[in-house]
């Protein structure tokens, strides 16, 4: 074995599996065994599937009730459980298993197993404890890399294939292996989207269950940079996301679902109403409950269109401060050529060709050394000052940027979680 990613079908994933597989005690619960929620009942019968965004147990447990169908979990939750301490006598028990299976594994890659456990033994306890679908997520260290994010889609997949929907993260690579992993069969959660348009090319490309606008971040976006009051931003990007899906589903037949991700509020819980799905923060969950809008309110909105007040001083047209919810003929055209690759034989570089041959030269930028170094200084919310220039140029845009640097946030909270590992390997 080198230090490449394991073979989905090879005995060392095989006995990885085993051991994730025991690791877990907890017995299944039941769907009816847990309570009814009226409010929760008449937000899920407006079309909206209810997932809860957390992976602390002891927090879901306070909220779950038989309405909400899945849990998902990211880096930095896992990570906020792992820091608990909780799984470090199974870690040193994971390393020599490993050790055992492969001897010559370096520690990068060890540790990177071990991550991929924690993902799967987590994930593992959230079924068991909700008997619900749980997303879990791909190592950030996979995110450019399309042959170790499918080995370890399969790896997840067949873990618990009923129940795991495995996150993949928005770069060129990523669509492609998500389009083999789809191809496998295999659900998945398109994860870091933040506009109609990468949506679409997402949809159109890769073909996942489900895609997410990150809408709390865009919205902190134009505030935090004072370029209008951020109010409603989100919730346009994310209605006009999915009337873009309806209408891929209408025309192509494709059936990816919409995530409202990076909820901040009960009141975004109620303006999305109808939305394919919900992943709510515990925080947003209590608010919309202690919210509690009158029945007549609780209706479908997703036809809705809410206007965004910028400042002044904005340039929305010359800095393309539309892009969140702005879907071209041009750009339509570029992801169906994009559609047209072959999954398995394209490489990343080919998806940026295609998208550059047809004049899309924006949606991936690529960053220097003291870019990327910037970037993930700023951390989750870009500072406009610091790219506006290349957004004009038309070397980037705001929904990229703000994927680049949800990757970074992610892989800095990867991070905190793989130097945990390192005290026990």
């Amino acid at each position: 074995m080198t230090d490449a990613a394991p073979r989905h079908d090879s005995p060392f994933a095989k006995e990885v599996a085993k051991f994730c597989l025991a690791q877990v005690t907890t017995a299944q619960a039941t769907r009816d065994t847990f309570p009814t929620n009226a409010l929760w009942a008449a937000a899920s019968k407006t079309g909206t599937d209810l997932w809860l965004d957390t992976g602390d147990i002891d927090a879901a447990k306070e909220l779950f009730t038989r309405e909400f169908t899945a849990l998902t979990t990211n880096n930095t939750l896992l990570n906020k459980e792992v820091q608990k301490g909780i799984y470090d006598q199974m870690v040193p028990a994971a390393a020599a298993l490993l050790k055992q299976l492969a001897p010559e594994m370096g520690k990068d890659r060890m540790v990177q197993e071990i991550a991929f456990i924690l993902n799967a033994v987590h994930g593992l306890k959230l079924v068991r404890t909700f008997d619900a679908d749980v997303s879990v997520e791909l190592h950030t260290a996979t995110a450019h890399d399309i042959d170790a994010a499918y080995q370890y889609g399969k790896r997840f997949h067949a873990i618990c294939s009923d129940r795991f929907i495995v996150k993949v993260p928005l770069s060129a690579a990523g669509l492609l292996a998500a389009r083999q992993l789809h191809d496998d069969g295999i659900r998945l959660n398109f994860t870091l989207g933040f506009s109609a348009r990468q949506n679409w090319l997402i949809a159109s490309l890769a073909k996942p269950n489900w895609v997410n606008v990150f809408l709390g971040r865009i919205g902190a976006f134009i505030a935090d940079n004072k370029l209008g009051d951020g109010k409603n931003a989100g919730e346009k990007a994310t209605l006009a996301s999915q009337r873009g899906l309806r209408r891929l589903k209408q025309g192509q037949g494709l059936n990816t679902k919409q995530i409202a991700a990076s909820m901040r509020s009960g009141q975004q819980c109620e303006d999305l109403l109808g939305l394919d799905t919900f992943t709510m923060p515990t925080a947003a969950a209590k608010e919309f409950l202690a919210k509690n809008p009158p029945a007549n309110t609780i209706v479908d909105k997703t036809k809705n269109d809410p206007a965004v007040t910028w400042a002044p001083t904005a340039d929305v047209a010359g800095q393309r401060l539309d892009c969140f919810w702005a879907l071209s003929a041009q750009f339509e055209k570029a992801a169906t050529a994009c559609a047209r690759l072959a999954p398995k034989q394209s490489k990343a570089e080919d998806v940026l060709a295609v998208l550059n041959q047809n004049g899309i030269t924006d949606l991936f930028p690529t960053f220097t050394a003291d870019e990327a170094a910037k970037l993930t200084k700023e951390g989750k919310i870009p500072v406009f000052a610091s790219w506006q220039e290349r957004v004009k140029a038309g070397t980037a845009s705001w929904d990229g940027i703000l994927t680049a640097a949800a990757l970074a946030s992610f892989t800095q909270d990867q991070q905190a979680l793989d130097d945990r590992i390192r005290r026990f390997v």
